[in-house]
């Protein structure tokens, strides 16, 4: 399970795969991550975040939103993902961690914004998969 960058019109996209919903969110993150930069150096600290969302899609959308307003905001590369995606009632909630890697210590692509065009998430026999479009 992981993730593959592919190339999109003017744009990167990231599919990923994994066994649990949570797994393919921290699995899309980190293809947003190498969309962003090749090598990521150790180092960086740790960081926690929480998103919910009316459903899983507009969640997915809502927490790269937010890894990249972290990015804009902290001036960090966040790397290193781990995630817990839960419903509760009617809404969605993904529970995140993640290293932030001082921007000044990499060599970072811009990557402008996470979009909804041709976005996918869905189960399938072996877990989830999910494909994101990055406006780059």
């Amino acid at each position: 399970m992981g993730f593959e960058l592919r190339d999109h019109t003017a744009d990167v996209a990231v599919a990923a795969t994994g066994e649990t919903l949570g797994d393919v969110f921290a699995a899309v993150a980190d293809g947003l991550t190498a969309a962003m930069c090749d090598d990521v150096p150790d180092g960086g600290e740790h960081f926690d975040l929480s998103v919910e969302a009316e459903n899983r899609e507009a969640l997915l959308f809502d927490f790269l939103d937010e890894l990249i307003y972290v990015r804009d905001v902290e001036s960090v590369l966040p790397t290193d993902h781990e995630a817990t995606v839960e419903r509760e009632g009617d809404r969605w909630r993904v529970d995140a961690g993640a290293r932030g890697v001082p921007l000044s210590a990499v060599t970072a692509r811009e990557v402008k914004a996470v979009t909804y065009s041709e976005m996918d998430l869905s189960e399938t026999a072996d877990g989830w998969q999910a494909y994101v479009v990055f406006d780059v």
